[in-house]
């Protein structure tokens, strides 16, 4: 792999957590969607999901221990299926919970993720659990976290249903969108023959990130500091 090109990836992976900026709600949002109707839903969810560097994080860690399209079709779906549930649902229903812990949870995912992908549970030997399973719950969890940010939004008492089920829509849009460009990267990465030490480099920094994605969470929560 070129040198330039090995810098421009890892600048990359490096970039992810500072767009996450964005992610936090903002006033500018709570006024699109005031105006906007449920198009401005479809499109909040859209730039929440490309601004999530938690829940982007974690899909890179799953691609990258995937080899196949046909796995990685199959991972993600249980994933999206698993955060479908979790934001329709929970936010219809109006469940939610304290958001840093619920990030803090999803840092946990994202250093898990990394955690495996390096074969640390198989240099503890510990039989590492079902992946497909596993992705499915951390895919409940990420829902949550998108539910309770949706939830701190004024959606007002008319068309609830269709205002969440279209940030959904928005979100798995996002995904897709934001997908692209990682399994391309990753798939172009493995042609290449300094894959390995590039795959142990980007695993590790999501482990780092998830380590450092926790602290911050958790420092937010006992501080009280709001997103």
């Amino acid at each position: 792999m070129r040198e330039n090109t090995k810098r421009t990836l890892f600048l990359l992976f490096l970039c992810i957590p500072l767009f996450g900026f964005a992610h936090d709600v903002t006033s500018a949002d709570q006024e699109l969607l005031r105006n906007g109707g449920l198009w401005a839903y479809i499109q909040v969810g859209a730039t929440h999901m490309l601004t999530g560097y938690d829940h982007l994080l974690f899909l890179a860690g799953v691609v990258f221990y995937l080899n196949s399209f046909k796995d990685i079709l199959k991972f993600i779906t249980v994933f999206t299926v698993g955060h479908c549930i979790t934001l329709i649902g929970a936010t219809y229903a109006g469940i939610t919970a304290n958001e840093h812990l619920v990030d803090a949870v999803i840092a946990l995912s994202v250093l898990y993720k990394g955690f495996e992908n390096l074969g640390g549970f198989k240099k503890l030997k510990i039989k590492s659990p079902n992946l497909l399973l596993m992705v499915g719950i951390f895919g409940l969890i990420h829902g949550f976290g998108l539910s309770t940010r949706l939830q701190s939004f004024d959606m007002g008492t008319d068309q609830v249903l269709a205002k969440i089920v279209c940030f959904n829509a928005g979100v798995e849009i996002g995904q897709v969108l934001a997908l692209i460009p990682i399994v391309f990267i990753i798939m172009l990465s493995r042609k290449h023959t300094q894959f390995p030490a590039f795959y142990k480099a980007v695993n590790w920094y999501l482990v780092l990130a998830g380590i450092g994605l926790l602290v911050y969470q958790l420092y937010g929560y006992f501080t009280g500091h709001s997103h």
